[in-house]
């Protein structure tokens, strides 16, 4: 794999190109490379690009299409498993950490459901696709009131969390390796590449429930250990995934 790069679409986009690759520390190239992937300024967005054959699509931050857009539309506190692991309930809408924000997807439904959310993300190169995805969706009339419940903080979660305190603390470690590549999704593919295993995932989950007020929520494959083997007070299953429940509260 060769070091990640930054590559510019279009002429106009140049000096914004420039200026993250400065912020990043890394090299502004003028072509595509293949067999690796780079990180892509657009006049639309901001993307994660592999190239060559078989090659899979871009990767970047998209609030409002999507299954996610559908699933934004539709969302709603009783219907969403994500809403009652976390504690919505009535009124009740907790200050929400997400420690492993990601591509953001959990935190946007949560902050649409009235949640203010605090977004750690502490690769670089992550933060900046959410940081592009989260300025867009302020631009657009009927993201801007979730997209200003959203915070998000640049750094590692573990030192963050030593320093404050919230109501729920989630995470989303990456999951378990597959064997085969091939069925493993194009998001997940790019983040081994580029980010690598959440190998101190465990500590992470100690660290959580050390701040958190009410509980921690670990997001994991239906039939994943417990992460760290430490059984949750209660799991919120899905078809695919599951939430695990850490009570904190007396």
């Amino acid at each position: 794999m060769k070091t990640l790069s930054i590559l510019c679409d279009e002429p106009a986009d140049q000096s914004r190109a420039e200026a993250l690759a400065s912020s990043l520390g890394l090299t502004l190239v003028d072509q595509p490379e293949t067999d690796t992937w780079q990180l892509v300024v657009t006049p639309e967005r901001l993307e994660l690009r592999q190239c060559g054959p078989k090659a899979p699509g871009p990767v970047f931050v998209d609030l409002a299409g999507g299954r996610l857009g559908y699933r934004g539309a539709h969302a709603s506190a009783r219907k969403e498993p994500l809403a009652r692991a976390v504690g919505i309930k009535g009124g009740h809408r907790p200050h929400v950490v997400d420690a492993t924000a990601g591509l953001g997807r959990d935190a946007f439904i949560l902050a649409l459901l009235g949640c203010r959310v605090t977004l750690l993300e502490r690769h670089p190169v992550i933060a900046a696709l959410l940081a592009d995805g989260l300025d867009r969706a302020a631009r657009e009339q009927e993201l801007a009131e979730a997209a200003g419940r959203m915070n998000l903080v640049r750094g590692d979660a573990a030192h963050w969390l030593a320093d404050h305190a919230c109501d729920v603390v989630t995470l989303d470690p990456m999951y378990p390796h597959r064997e085969k590549s091939a069925l493993v999704k194009k998001e997940m593919r790019a983040f081994r590449a580029v980010v690598g295993d959440d190998e101190d995932a465990a500590q992470l989950l100690e660290a959580s429930l050390q701040v958190a007020r009410e509980r921690a929520v670990v997001k994991r494959p239906v039939r994943a250990e417990p992460l760290g083997g430490q059984a949750p007070d209660f799991q919120i299953p899905g078809s695919s995934t599951r939430f695990d429940v850490y009570l904190t509260r007396p």
